[in-house]
């Protein structure tokens, strides 16, 4: 045990965490240099294309005499979960900075998370190689945010390799060696599991106590799940059978499961028989809640079942997914799904469309309202099908989320407008130096869903990096609205939004409409609605024929006698009745698609 050191790596995002986790294994000879290539952990094309981690990866060295068990990380806010996990796992991690960019807002976040385990923290500032880099000020970014001395930060280059030795030697030499009983009864925590076509649910687990050996009888101390370790090894980066795992090392357990929910991440994994219960679980980790929810359905009708076991298998290995079926009036059967945030949606939907070959529609991203009935009832809702009739409402409450934007001091001017036009409420700015600034602000969910990042990056040159994470609920005054097509609600089009932005918002879908309805033979009222109030409409005239092609000749009047004649009757087919109109599916995807 004296010889294992745990650790992993974090950074924000682009800050090179994968390439120099690609050199610590060519150093210490983990992988051989045939095998070798760029972001090896990365596992996904999406990862490889995207040049963004987006599973947490261990992998098994060997150096100097000392096993170093690595878990490289992700960087993106909507992935912080798997960061949190990887923490849970070891004792030290190295602090990945940018010397081109500097301390980013993810960089605080996962610093903040880590400091929260008591890890030891090693700070490195990378990419020193290259011409824009400013070693000395990031330096002393790092100096005056952990308060360490500038001996203890080390310059490194993933892509030269310079300073990697020295990131090693130091994790040798600072992290400390895993604790824990040797002989006491095993007790292994799931930090995270995969679901392998032949192997059946993989468990990637750190042994806190004891120690576990090949065809040991195995139990889940929370989901009272039994099977058998049919295989047990490390990763070095691929499967490595070793026929057992010591206490303080991490590895892999094939369970036997072959249903994921019987071994979550989190759980503790131990041995024995089945009288055994007295052992208490490990402190696991907390329940994720999704913050973003959004309907998913397949374009074709039959690809329902293909799209649900899609699904189960993505949720096998990504603990954050939440999903439960949805039926909708206009794009049929299909699933309302809960993401961390946009790009998690974003990567589920295009591994949908790659691993398992589905065409999706994916309705616009919403978030979960909590509404008080006057009954004293509670309810979550998560879209506007489900709302409610207005007079058993008591008050709504909507998800805040509190933001931290990283800007150098020149955009702060814009970037404070932006946020305040979408409601953020600001709590103060701090200075990391001369340049650059965090600012504080707590802002509804809702804001940051649609293209708000996209919106900081273009407003600050792309300067700018966010990071936000869940505060709770607070009261919010939204209201469902109602889309009318000849005067009949259409329930697949219904919409949550601000009181006092839905004039503009109805304004702007009557116009979409409007665009991509067909004529009909009678003229069709296009009407936004809350409750029995219009607050926007626009009208789709009516398909007329040609009445007056036959005439050739002979006075204005016959035309306008014939002309008079067809507005009659159209006046008649009005007052008649309104018709039906059939929304093409097109008109929706326009409409419900981001």
């Amino acid at each position: 045990m004296e010889k294992i050191r745990n650790f992993c790596i974090i950074a924000h995002i682009d800050h090179g965490k994968s390439t120099l986790a690609d050199r610590m294994l060519e150093i210490t000879g983990t992988v051989e240099a045939r095998k070798m290539k760029n972001q090896l952990l990365d596992r996904m094309d999406l990862e490889r294309e995207r040049g963004i981690t987006i599973k947490l990866t261990p992998v098994a060295m060997n150096y100097q005499g000392y096993q170093l068990n690595l878990i490289d990380t992700p960087g993106h806010v909507d992935f912080s979960y798997e960061v949190s996990r990887s923490l849970a796992a070891v004792e030290g991690a190295v602090l990945l900075v940018d010397a081109t960019q500097g301390i980013q807002a993810q960089t605080l976040a996962n610093l903040y998370l880590a400091l929260e385990q008591n890890l030891t923290i090693i700070p490195v500032v990378n990419k020193i190689d290259l011409p824009a880099a400013d070693v000395v000020k990031t330096k002393a970014e790092i100096i005056k945010l952990l308060g360490c001395s500038e001996s203890e930060i080390i310059l490194a280059s993933g892509k030269t390799g310079s300073g990697v030795a020295e990131v090693l030697q130091a994790v040798i030499e600072r992290v400390p060696a895993p604790a824990g009983q040797t002989n006491a009864p095993l007790r292994a925590l799931i930090f995270d599991s995969n679901y392998d076509e032949y192997k059946g649910v993989v468990a990637y687990v750190r042994i806190v106590d004891g120690q576990i050996t090949k065809h040991d009888k195995i139990k889940m101390l929370i989901t009272k799940g039994r099977s058998e370790a049919l295989e047990v090894g490390m990763l070095k980066p691929d499967y490595t059978p070793t026929g057992q795992l010591a206490t303080g090392q991490i590895g892999y357990v094939v369970t036997g499961f072959k249903d994921v929910s019987e071994c979550r991440v989190g759980d503790t994994l131990s041995v024995g028989r089945e009288t055994e219960t007295s052992l208490a679980p490990l402190k696991g980790y907390n329940e994720v809640k999704p913050m973003v929810f959004a309907g998913v359905f397949p374009r074709e009708g039959h690809e329902f079942e293909d799209l649900r076991e899609a699904i189960s298998k993505l949720k096998l290995n990504d603990a954050a997914l939440f999903y439960e079926p949805e039926l909708s009036e206009a794009l049929g059967y299909g699933f309302r799904c809960g993401f961390l945030g946009l790009l998690h949606l974003e990567i589920f939907q295009e591994r949908l469309k790659r691993e398992y070959g589905l065409d999706l529609i994916v309705t616009i991203p919403s978030v979960a309202y909590k509404i008080y009935k006057r009954n004293n009832d509670e309810l979550i809702i998560r879209s506007p099908q489900k709302w409610p009739d207005p007079s058993e409402i008591g008050k709504i409450e909507e998800p805040w989320v509190s933001l931290d934007v990283i800007t150098p001091k020149d955009y702060i001017g814009p970037i404070m407008g932006l946020i305040q036009d979408k409601r953020g409420l600001y709590k103060n700015t701090e200075y990391l130096d001369a340049d650059r600034a965090i600012l504080h602000y707590d802002l509804p969910m809702a804001a940051v869903l649609t293209d708000f990042y996209d919106k900081i990056k273009s407003l600050s040159s792309g300067y700018a990096s966010i990071n936000y994470e869940f505060v709770g609920y607070r009261e919010a005054d939204v209201v469902k609205m109602d889309i009318l097509v000849a005067e009949k609600g259409v329930e697949a089009l219904a919409m949550i939004v601000y009181r006092d932005e839905a004039f503009n918002r109805g304004k702007e879908v009557v116009a979409k409409l409007k665009d991509s309805l067909p004529k009909q033979m009678f003229v069709i009222k296009l009407q936004a609605a809350i409750g029995g109030k219009i607050v926007a409409a626009e009208r789709i005239s009516a398909l007329r024929k040609d009445v007056t092609a036959k005439l050739y000749g002979g006075d204005v009047s016959r035309k306008k006698k014939l002309l008079a004649k067809q507005k009659k009757g159209k006046k008649k087919m009005l007052a008649q009745g309104k018709g039906s109109v059939e929304i093409p599916s097109d008109a929706f995807i326009k409409l419900l698609k981001r």
